[in-house]
């Protein structure tokens, strides 16, 4: 692999990894790191279209127990990651936290020698309630 692109890849799964934990502990200064600070959060939630500036979605994440306090399992699976060029780049990525399961769609951009998510596109699921056990 060129040496150019598996650090630009190591340096986009970092980034990644950073994200997840910001999300998992519920961590908006690592949160800050990794998203540009003109990034959008996207998702359709039901008939509405859920659309923030990265100022607006923050708060959210303060103000929520985190998977890390509900004793959640920590884990993601990233599915790929792409290049459209030196600076660009894009990344599929699956979790469950918080009752719901996500595929999240993340933009990067190689901006000030780091990479930054400028977008993130998402689509959730609700998990449903596990079936009581019998003699639970």
């Amino acid at each position: 692999m060129n040496p150019t692109i598996e650090s630009n890849y190591t340096a986009v799964a970092q980034t990644l990894d950073t994200y997840y934990d910001g999300l998992y502990h519920g961590d908006t200064s690592a949160l800050r790191t990794v998203f540009h600070p003109d990034a959008h959060y996207t998702t359709p939630s039901g008939d509405e279209l859920v659309h923030m500036d990265i100022e607006s979605y923050l708060p959210r994440v303060e103000a929520r127990q985190s998977p890390a306090q509900l004793g959640e399992p920590y884990g993601y699976t990233l599915e790929s990651i792409e290049f459209a060029g030196p600076a660009a780049a894009s990344a599929r990525m699956r979790t469950s936290m918080l009752g719901s399961h996500f595929v999240d769609f993340l933009s990067l951009i190689q901006t000030d020698g780091a990479w930054r998510i400028i977008s993130k596109v998402f689509h959730f699921e609700t998990q449903e309630p596990a079936p009581p056990t019998a003699g639970a």
